[in-house]
């Protein structure tokens, strides 16, 4: 049998569940379906779906199998299609990792924007703030924010990630307006955790080409940064927050900016995908799309051996 055929027929079952809906979507009869699996586990040497009376749902090992073959699959498509001098329209499904915050408020838009340019495309949109490992996780695009280390990804560079110190004109009112960021010692300062390391006390401001860092306290620490937020909405103490999420509340006027002739950090943001050889369509379309909204002015990079 033919190993690409016997993947795309894979690829069909696990995506629709059963022999029979597969076979319909193929033009193939439930026995050649079934034989088609039979052929990918005999040569495996492993069992890819667990089978009912009903429906087939993908063992462990077959789920990790099913990225790889769609990624095969598309592969041939788009080498197919090349071979034959013409250009397929985006297609498929994208999956793509993204930082809470930023994957919320600005991706979210974004990608509503690329799947009604490009109907044939579904996306996968997995957001989280731990890092994650594109390959092994079976992402095709990551927005990462901070350092990206050694990888031999292709790293594209977006806006930097900005932060801003304000709070709620009650608390300001209340507790005053800290001049310099020594005075954030006596304030309540809400902290960011992440669920297994300990709050973020330290923050830290520059002025002049000057580092200033500075110990905070407060009594409110939480791992989901809409939480703080809507703590210094309600006047319970002052957040260094994204500027995409307080840009909003800053220019109502619900929260005020401090610290203004001090600058809070600003983190490198970049789009990370695999080399050339494994692009489709539809990622480059997306990633065409991404560095128009949010490129930055910083230098691309190869950035080494895969971590």
């Amino acid at each position: 049998m033919d190993r690409l055929a016997s993947m795309e027929v894979f690829v069909r079952v696990a995506e629709l569940g059963s022999f029979a809906e597969a076979a319909r979507a193929l033009d193939l009869s439930p026995q050649m379906v079934a034989k088609h699996i039979v052929f990918l586990e005999d040569r495996t040497g492993a069992r890819l779906l667990q089978r009912t009376t009903r429906r087939q749902s993908l063992t462990e090992v077959g789920t990790l199998y099913l990225e790889r073959c769609r990624a095969l699959v598309e592969d041939a498509r788009a080498a197919d299609a090349e071979a034959q001098g013409a250009r397929i329209r985006p297609r498929g499904r994208l999956r793509v990792n993204a930082p809470v915050t930023f994957g919320s408020l600005c991706l979210a838009p974004l990608v509503t924007r690329f799947l009604g340019a490009n109907p044939e495309v579904e996306a996968d949109i997995v957001l989280s703030d731990h890092m994650v490992d594109l390959v092994e996780d079976g992402f095709e695009a990551v927005i990462r924010i901070g350092p990206i280390g050694d990888s031999e990804l292709i790293a594209r560079r977006l806006r930097d990630y900005r932060l801003v110190a304000c709070a709620s004109p009650a608390y300001l009112a209340a507790n005053g307006v800290p001049s310099a960021p020594r005075d954030l010692a006596d304030h309540e300062c809400l902290g960011f955790a992440y669920w297994n390391t300990p709050a973020n006390r330290q923050w830290v401001f520059t002025r002049d080409d000057r580092v200033i860092a500075v110990k905070t306290r407060g009594r409110l620490r939480a791992s989901n940064l809409g939480l703080l937020m809507q703590a210094a909405l309600d006047g319970f103490g002052i957040v260094l927050a994204p500027e995409i999420a307080t840009a909003e509340h800053l220019a109502a006027g619900r929260l005020i900016r401090v610290l203004a002739g001090y600058d809070a950090p600003a983190r490198a943001m970049h789009l990370l995908y695999a080399p050339d050889r494994r692009m489709t369509p539809k990622l480059r379309a997306f990633i065409e799309m991404v560095i128009d909204e949010f490129g930055g002015s910083g230098k691309d990079a190869n950035i080494g051996p895969r971590e």
